[in-house]
């Protein structure tokens, strides 16, 4: 696939506002920063801070390189919340895949963790990034961490370096699974695993115009594998997702039935339960699950649309605890 690699904005210039707002309301949405010993900022959005669902929702805007929008809206009583997550992105592709994917593996000793946020797209270390024909050189790198520990200091500079930047230049935001913070920026990611079922589905991302999604916001668990399966579920069986796609009517049309986590052989359980039968082995789950539950495709050439999915009432009431 080619891609309009020119016709993409700056994620990393653009999330860096997005970070100074956050940063100056840091005490008013319970977070605590402060430098690592490499100079790295640090913002904790749920380990010794309390953070909380605003924190969540700005986290997750500045994960999409502030190409996105998330609010808090009602929920439906088929996804058994009160509040559903709404995200919209009308870049999706860059939005979603080049900044709020987390698509870069770090580790160091025991600590792992997966990175997004719009500082993917200066290391440009995963084969999606010359895929698409994109990098960027933004000034600041800004990584969203889903950890309930902040990464070591001999990893931050080996980031920095991927980066082409001082790692005073880095900033990274830590949001626990366990956390409300984590739970919304994780649920946020409605709309982006579609994207990435879409591109591994091998449909020309080209072709994807503009992006809509809502999840419930699941109840939040003390318990990592309890909060774990409870976010993911809320994608797998209550998100809703609508794509307007250019092109021809029928190829887009046909990309409907693809979509939905109910495609794969191994929908059917709690994600909990799935992980633990799998070995807690990631790689063991059919990677066409991580999907929403209900997909719209809407063709701009015809204006006509295809539903498929639906959302599972009865296994979100298992996950979330009925």
């Amino acid at each position: 696939m080619t891609a309009p690699a020119g016709h993409w904005p700056s994620v990393g210039a653009r999330a860096v506002p997005l970070l100074e707002r956050l940063v100056a309301d840091a005490e008013a949405l319970r977070l605590r920063l402060y430098r690592s010993p490499t100079g790295a900022l640090v913002v904790d959005a749920g380990i010794e801070a309390r953070g909380g669902l605003e924190a969540g929702r700005r986290i997750a805007e500045l994960c999409m390189g502030g190409l996105g929008v998330v609010r808090f809206a009602p929920g439906s009583p088929a996804t058994l919340s009160p509040f559903s997550v709404c995200v919209h992105a009308s870049e999706p592709v860059s939005a979603c895949l080049l900044a709020q994917y987390a698509g870069w593996s770090l580790s160091h000793g025991r600590w792992f963790a997966m990175a997004s946020g719009p500082g993917r797209a200066l290391a440009a270390r995963e084969p999606l990034f010359a895929e698409l024909g994109y990098r960027d050189h933004a000034t600041r790198g800004i990584f969203v961490l889903e950890t309930d520990r902040p990464p070591p200091d001999p990893l931050v500079a080996e980031v920095a370096a991927a980066c082409g930047l001082p790692p005073e230049a880095l900033a990274f935001v830590l949001t626990p699974t366990t956390s409300l913070a984590g739970s919304v920026q994780i649920v946020a990611r409605v709309l982006e695993v579609a994207l990435h079922k879409v591109h591994e589905l091998g449909f020309p991302l080209a072709r994807i115009v503009d992006g809509i999604g809502r999840a419930p916001l699941p109840p939040p668990s003390p318990d990592f594998l309890e909060a774990m399966g409870r976010t993911n579920d809320a994608i797998l069986f209550g998100g809703t997702v609508q794509l307007f796609v250019a092109g021809p009517e029928e190829e887009a049309l046909a990309l409907a039935d693809r979509l939905p986590s109910s495609a794969s052989p191994d929908y059917g359980r709690p994600f909990r339960e799935l992980f633990e039968a799998a070995g807690r082995d990631f790689y063991r789950i059919d990677r066409m699950l991580f999907s929403p539950a209900e997909v719209v495709v809407t063709s701009l050439e015809s204006g006509r649309s295809r539903r498929a999915g639906g959302v599972d009432p009865e296994l979100l009431a298992r996950s979330f605890g009925g």
